[in-house]
């Protein structure tokens, strides 16, 4: 039997470019007065870390885990260390995993799906990217580790804001919110930011689905830049058909499932009082409904797809023949 999520242990994956500021986080985390016990776990690339040698000693347990990326060759290893954590008897309040720097978050998210013992155990609570705001800019241009890290990301912390003159924040935050226009973006200097907007956000949680802003995304904006990992929304106040949109989105999420990174909706069926919100991690998809819609509400239903080089039209096209007013024959012979 699964346990109920108040009883699942929360996951925070800490990830971020190398030199963004993960470590100076997590010895906050470590050493401030919340009276908390978290468990860590540390991934490097190489088989001699050093960063284990970097976090401050407290009383909480450090795994450290060499000889491979976590996104790749130690998966199996963060499913023992993860299963050992929860048959201990002294008990820890959440998990922390700080990536190696070049690490890409998607398969550390999926192992909270695809671990079955994991999953009834554990929750993902947020994938938070500690991003360097005075060298972003350059390392998104030629590394694609840093793009997909922000891809990935429900809340983003941008460091080092002290760095860079207003003007330049204010270009590194939109160059975020044109890869990632849903993440929560919190400011920092040293990664000050309170504690209780990065740690049990409950942001992966479906319940808590991050509300996509259209707005964010303009599609006659000029892109300066040859993004690796760009993003697009999609939006009708057209009623959805459960019939089409739901065969249709498994079958995007399998085509399309390795370039597509992270996507997240919203939607407002047919017939139906609750909403229903969907995301997606590569291939694994989930959705359920969701609160009832509010009296006055606008029942507008909304997709953001983040990915590399997915086809828009094709999507958009696929996405606009689940509305319940175009003619069933058409939507399926598409």
């Amino acid at each position: 039997m699964p346990l109920e999520a108040s009883q699942q242990m929360p996951v925070t994956v800490l990830t971020g470019y190398l030199g963004a500021g993960k470590t100076t986080l997590l010895n906050r985390i470590l050493t401030e007065q919340h009276g908390k016990r978290y468990a860590v776990i540390v991934n490097e690339f190489g088989e001699v870390g050093i960063d284990n040698d970097l976090i401050v000693d407290t009383d909480e347990e450090v795994f450290e885990m060499n000889n491979g990326c976590i996104c790749c060759t130690v998966r199996g290893d963060l499913i023992r260390i993860i299963e050992s954590l929860m048959r201990r008897s002294d008990r820890f309040d959440a998990i922390l995993i700080e990536t190696t720097g070049l690490a890409d978050p998607a398969p550390v998210a999926q192992t909270f799906f695809v671990d079955d013992d994991v999953r009834q155990k554990t929750k993902l609570d947020a994938i938070v990217t500690v991003v360097d705001a005075k060298h972003l800019l350059g390392e998104l241009d030629h590394a694609h580790e840093a793009q997909e890290q922000l891809a990935f990301a429900d809340i983003v912390i941008l460091n080092k804001t002290d760095l860079v003159t207003p003007a330049e924040l204010k270009a590194v935050e939109a160059r975020i919110r044109r890869i990632n226009p849903t993440a929560a973006i919190k400011h920092s200097t040293r990664c000050n930011v309170p504690l209780d907007e990065v740690l049990d956000r409950g942001a992966f949680d479906l319940n808590r689905v991050i509300e996509v802003e259209p707005h964010f995304l303009d599609a006659e904006h000029d892109h300066e830049h040859d993004d690796h990992v760009t993003s697009f929304s999609l939006v009708t106040e057209a009623s959805i058909d459960p019939s089409k949109f739901l065969p249709w989105i498994q079958m995007i999420t399998q085509k399309f499932g390795i370039d597509m990174l992270r996507m997240k909706g919203i939607l407002a069926f047919k017939g139906d009082n609750n909403r229903f919100v969907v995301q997606a991690v590569h291939m694994l998809l989930e959705g359920d409904h969701q609160r009832p819609w509010k009296e006055g509400e606008k029942r507008v239903s909304r997709l953001v797809f983040i990915g590399r080089d997915l086809p828009k039209g094709l999507i958009e096209d696929g996405f606009l023949k689940c509305r319940a007013d175009v003619d069933a024959v058409e939507a399926v012979s598409a």
